[in-house]
């Protein structure tokens, strides 16, 4: 059974702009990259900016999360130390890392979530996990829905699940062809996405079956309309991938899935939102307008659908019509889709090709373009920049307010305002028990129902703060006279200290990573993907002996490799994608052989299908990699 029924959205924050756009549209978390040593080299973040983040998430009691999921070498251990411990200074919730060698440093108390890098795939793994004092893991991507429940029912631990944002082709933490190839690995951080470049694939012979298209390049993910079903099966946090991504994609899919969610919660009375706040959202959130390769949900509900995007590893954007005519220096489309000057659209060209051109006029659907770039009659075309979406999101997009019931008190020196429970759907919004006071002298009221419209009027004015007064009590104190400054006094007083006490660190809020001795003799589980356990420290070492691994191998960043490497393993099989699978309906053509293999430039990589498994491997002759 799951320790709560608290859904938690869970947004990603490049930098501190973004995390705060994620709170203010409805992010119950954000996660955000420690100074060093994220798995993503390029969205690192300073410490006043973590703590900055922290102070704005806290305030409506929303959790800041960060990663530190890269492997370590030992000459960082005690730099890495350091930064976790400023970190957690900072007022970070948990710490998100995938190198088990972190878990024998010596740290304050603090919420431990197993990264996805940690391939989490198994529920023995996550059972593991659960035991040597993780709070949560973050479920491999490739997982199904009869998976995850299978795991939530072995396990207590809380479970996160990505939603929605860009795919890694292989297994999370056993990709090493970034690291083959040029020595930027992934596990580190570094990764250069060869998955996103085009390929020919040939059988044994040499005979081409596929010629330069982006054969390991997926859709993005996007799960939104099996929300439902993943809360159902256990999971409690809804991740949105995009640490690189800017503030107008956190904006827009960040609300996109708190409407999703709140739908959700309307008709789940037994689970309620992870922190505080109603968010009202002032433009029509889109996911097919902002960055997008098209969607899956992957392997979800098993293997269905073509999960890759061939054509183009970039943003594909929203169909809005095929080319019907071309004259001169325009071209007319159908559909109805309204289309703005400065609107940028896709389409893939004769020669198989992604391209796009920019709006610089249109008359009803004849377009002008800045070029015609080789657009033909027949051409499908996708809009991947909205200009008039965009500057929607560049006006105000959201706003987020708590609920605050107020009780008017009479006492001997004057008045107070209470602060009492006040309720957001029903639910319990925010606890009572602060109050501010005014000395002044208790004047009758000339009219009794003009003072109390007075009363009402001016505590429920809740200026440009993140409050919603609500709920307001006047206890028979409109028999006297206010004045308007004496009402606006008192609600700012209780505001300001309501904010004062919301941004302060509370201890009790801190969750332990306990560890035992029955714990210590846990033993590691070797499971059936013969999973590369991204060995690169001496703590790491120590941490798997501990549990059993009597000779801990180093990762491949730290051994001197020569011969054929496994560089991948994926559910994404290119047998599947060509319809050569007979498991699933297809045929195997008759005039190929296997293997195949992958050709990229100088780059040779051999596949290999585990159909067993129904899981893709790739290979590639590696000589004195270190």
């Amino acid at each position: 059974m799951r320790s709560t029924n608290k859904l938690e959205l869970l947004a990603p924050a490049k930098n501190l702009e973004c995390g705060i756009a994620a709170i203010h549209h409805g992010a119950d978390a954000v996660y955000i990259g420690a100074p060093k040593f994220g798995a993503r080299e390029a969205a690192g973040n300073s410490i006043d900016e973590i703590r900055k983040l922290a102070t704005e998430a806290r305030f409506f009691g929303a959790k800041t999360y960060v990663a530190l999921n890269t492997i370590l070498y030992d000459s960082e251990l005690e730099e890495a130390e350091r930064i976790i411990q400023q970190v957690i200074e900072a007022g970070a919730d948990a710490l998100i890392i995938q190198d088990f060698g972190i878990l024998e440093m010596d740290l304050p108390p603090i919420a431990i979530h197993a990264s996805t890098q940690a391939n989490n795939f198994t529920v023995d793994k996550i059972k593991f996990l659960e035991d040597v004092g993780f709070k949560r893991a973050v479920l491999a991507r490739e997982l199904s829905l009869g998976q995850i429940e299978g795991i939530a029912a072995h396990t207590t631990i809380e479970l996160e699940a990505f939603v929605h944002g860009s795919l890694c082709v292989s297994l999370s933490g056993q990709c090493y062809m970034s690291h083959a190839i040029g020595g930027r690995s992934a596990n580190r951080g570094a990764c250069a996405q060869p998955c996103r470049k085009k390929y020919t694939l040939s059988d044994v012979a040499g005979k081409i079956i596929v010629r330069e298209k982006h054969l390991l390049s997926l859709k993005d993910l996007d799960r939104s309309k099996s929300m439902r079903e993943l809360a159902a099966a256990g999971i409690r946090s809804f991740k949105i991938e995009g640490r690189l991504k800017d503030p107008d994609y956190v904006k827009n899919i960040t609300a996109y899935y708190r409407e999703e969610l709140d739908r959700i919660l309307e008709g789940k009375p037994e689970c309620t939102a992870a922190s505080e706040g109603k968010t009202k959202i002032f433009f029509t959130p889109d996911p097919e307008k902002t960055f997008h390769r098209g969607a899956t949900e992957y392997f979800l509900h098993g293997r269905k659908d073509a999960v890759a995007n061939l054509d183009s590893p970039k943003s594909t954007g929203e169909e809005i019509g095929v080319v019907t005519r071309i004259t001169g220096d325009s071209f007319q489309i159908s559909g109805s889709k309204a289309i703005a000057n400065n609107d940028g659209l896709t389409f893939v060209n004769k020669m198989g090709e992604s391209t796009g051109l920019k709006v610089n006029r249109v008359e009803t659907r004849t377009i002008y373009p800045d070029r015609m770039n080789g657009v033909f009659v027949g051409a499908t075309l996708r809009r991947n920049w909205d200009h008039s979406f965009q500057v929607a999101l560049g006006k105000k997009t959201s706003e987020r307010r708590i609920a605050v019931g107020v009780t008017l008190v009479a006492t001997r020196q004057g008045f107070e305002l209470q602060q009492v429970t006040a309720k957001e759907n029903g639910v319990a919004a925010m606890s009572a028990g602060i109050v501010y006071s005014l000395a002044m002298e208790k004047v009758p009221a000339r009219d009794v129902e003009k003072s109390r419209e007075n009363i009402l009027r001016q505590l429920a004015k809740s200026g440009d703060t993140n409050f919603r007064v609500t709920g307001i009590e006047t206890c028979g104190n409109e028999q006297y006279f206010f004045t308007s400054q004496q009402l606006n006094e008192l609600r700012r007083g209780l505001l300001n200290r309501i904010t004062q006490l919301r941004l302060s660190p509370n201890p009790a809020q801190i969750k332990q990573n306990s560890t035992s001795s029955a714990v210590d003799a846990m033993p590691y589980p070797i499971d059936s993907w013969n999973f590369e356990k991204n060995i690169c420290n001496r703590l790491a070492v120590q941490f798997y002996r501990r549990h059993g691994v009597e000779k801990p191998e180093l990762g491949v960043e730290k051994r001197e490799i020569t011969g054929r490497l496994q560089v991948m393993t994926t559910k994404h099989c290119l047998q599947y994608e060509l319809g050569y699978c007979s498991r699933f309906g297809g045929t195997f053509p008759a005039h190929l052989a296997l293997p195949f293999s992958l050709q990229d430039g100088n780059n040779r990589f051999e596949l290999e299908f585990d159909c067993k498994n129904c899981m893709m491997k790739i290979f590639k002759e590696v000589s004195n990699e270190k």
